[in-house]
């Protein structure tokens, strides 16, 4: 199975009781409709994710990113400290793919002088034109 969604939170990196590593992180599947009444209603689905073939990963899965994963998915159901049913989603997770935009800020200054550079890069290369 596929999905792709945004990561809630910075990937967690835990070891089992037997020192296997796994990485953990939450993926919320963004959708929604418009009722009767013309109202836009959030019907967002939050998945958590389990990696068990590198620990590596975490260091690149960060809030915010747009990921596509692919492997198998689980419900589960428990219940809570205070005595209510709970339920929620699995993912264990076989292939990630960072799918499109970025989870680390861009330091502004960084951003404008890497935008001039490119303008005059541009204005050097009219300048070497032959007519």
């Amino acid at each position: 199975m596929n999905i792709s969604g945004r990561l809630t939170a910075n990937a967690t990196v835990s070891r089992t009781t037997t020192g296997k590593e796994v990485v953990n992180f939450v993926v919320v599947i963004r959708d929604g409709y418009k009722n009767k009444e013309g109202q836009w209603v959030d019907n967002d689905a939050f998945i958590d994710c389990a990696y068990w073939r590198t620990p590596k990963v975490a260091s690149w899965l960060k809030k915010g990113l747009y990921v596509e994963l692919a492997g198998q998915i689980s419900a589960r159901a428990w219940e809570a400290k205070d005595g209510t049913i709970k339920a929620g989603l699995n993912f264990t997770t076989s292939s990630i793919k960072p799918a499109w935009g970025t989870a680390l800020p861009v330091d502004s200054a960084q951003a404008n002088n890497q935008g001039d550079s490119a303008n005059t890069e541009k204005e050097e290369e009219k300048d070497d034109l032959p007519f």
